[in-house]
């Protein structure tokens, strides 16, 4: 073996989802060489493949370089050791050379077994408890937790292409697309929200005002009506004109259906908000029969959760709002908990905040109008998120349209 090299070993669908051109990519990228010294493909379709490779470099930190830089597409050291603990010496206090995770799945080389890291999102630490491992934020780092430090005993494995040629990820071929026929898109996603919801698969929408604006929030109503939706996540904006749309027929102060604008309009928003601090709440302004449509009566009707979280820029906000901004995080993570699949549509930041507690496993879909929004999603880390770049208004009701030709 060369003085300054490392053999190391991946597995998965390492040819059709390219984890194996990439681990070259980076190696050669960062300078170092490689050489294949096994190399089994798999012969079915959901047959994974195994290599072993040894990686090369100048020298060694050269090579440890080199060996970080693929440790997150999956490729670890053959033997691996233990991994390595140190406690937290206060509350939310992390160890030098802590572990950062990523939001791919993660696992643990720990009492010379393979434990899996619960909870998975990126940015965060690694706490081991006993036999169990989980993903948590800095704020909830306890004095004397045990913290994963340094790459050591840490196996990453990157999502694999989908092996289903119907499915929407396989279908769109790149991370965004405004140029594909909108018909067939929406037929695709539709296909994917009923297959998900089929095989038991939990839907979540992250929505922003312009659902409504646009005039698709009747679309999305009727989708958590018919038990496609099992989760809403949103700002002020979002409920606040929902149910001015519901209970008044505009949109800040514009009529929906006809674009025109109504008289003194301008206050109609500050007129939704007033009535439901009136009645209390938005579930109880659905009991009292104040609100009979719309986004979130359907949520309250059909006990779908949802969580709005504060902006600092927002009128009123409703009772219903979180305004603390780390309680409406936990509350965002109870509902993404288990999702299979997160529709997010033109709201950027919600969107951005969202992707970023979720494993890279989930399917994302994002929608919107402006081509900048879906490719800041992706730069922001949420790397596995799909662009579909189009009008909401036109867009998700064919979605619903396409959704109740397949029943």
């Amino acid at each position: 073996m060369k003085k300054f090299s490392q053999e190391v070993e991946v597995s998965g669908h390492l040819i059709d989802s390219m984890i194996l051109t990439k681990i070259f990519d980076k190696i050669m990228n960062r300078g170092g060489e490689f050489e294949i010294l096994e190399l089994e493909v798999g012969k079915k379709k959901k047959d994974p493949s195994h290599a072993k490779l040894l990686v090369i470099g100048k020298n060694a930190k050269h090579l440890e370089e080199i060996t970080d830089d693929i440790h997150r597409d999956g490729a670890i050291p053959l033997n691996e050791k233990q991994v390595k603990l140190k406690k937290a010496v206060k509350d939310m206090v992390l160890p030098d050379n802590f572990y950062s995770t990523t939001n791919n799945e993660t696992w643990i080389f720990h009492n010379n077994l393979w434990i899996h890291v619960e909870n998975q999102m990126m940015d965060k630490c690694i706490v081991v408890r006993k036999n169990r491992a989980f993903c948590v934020p800095i704020r909830d780092v306890k004095k004397g937790d045990l913290i994963v430090v340094d790459e050591i005993g840490v196996k990453v494995s990157p999502p694999q292409r989908p092996r289903d040629a119907a499915n929407i990820f396989a279908f769109m071929g790149s991370s965004s697309s405004s140029e594909r026929p909108t018909q067939h898109i929406a037929k695709k996603v539709a296909n994917d929200i009923v297959q998900t919801k089929k095989n038991g698969g939990k839907i979540v929408i992250v929505g922003g005002p312009a659902i409504v604006h646009t005039g698709a929030a009747n679309a999305v109503a009727d989708l958590i009506k018919r038990g496609y939706i099992h989760g809403v996540l949103a700002g002020n904006a979002l409920a606040v004109h929902d149910i001015e749309y519901a209970t008044l027929g505009t949109s800040l102060g514009m009529y929906v259906h006809d674009a025109t604008l109504a008289k003194r309009g301008h206050r109609n928003h500050m007129d939704t908000i007033n009535a439901v601090f009136k009645a209390g709440s938005i579930s109880k302004m659905v009991q009292q029969k104040k609100l009979k449509s719309g986004i979130f009566y359907e949520c309250v009707k059909n006990k779908v959760p949802f969580v709005l979280a504060s902006s600092i820029r927002d009128d009123g906000p409703l009772p219903d709002v979180i305004t603390d901004v780390a309680e409406a995080q936990r509350e965002y993570k109870k509902v993404l908990k288990d999702a299979s699949m997160v529709i997010m549509i033109s709201t950027m930041l919600h969107s951005i905040a969202t992707g970023n507690m979720l494993p890279a496993d989930v399917k994302v879909v994002v929608v919107d109008i402006n081509q900048p929004t879906v490719t800041k999603l992706m730069d922001r880390g949420t790397w596995q998120a799909l662009g579909i770049v189009s009008d909401v208004g036109a867009f998700l009701p064919l979605v619903a349209q396409e959704i109740k030709k397949i029943r």
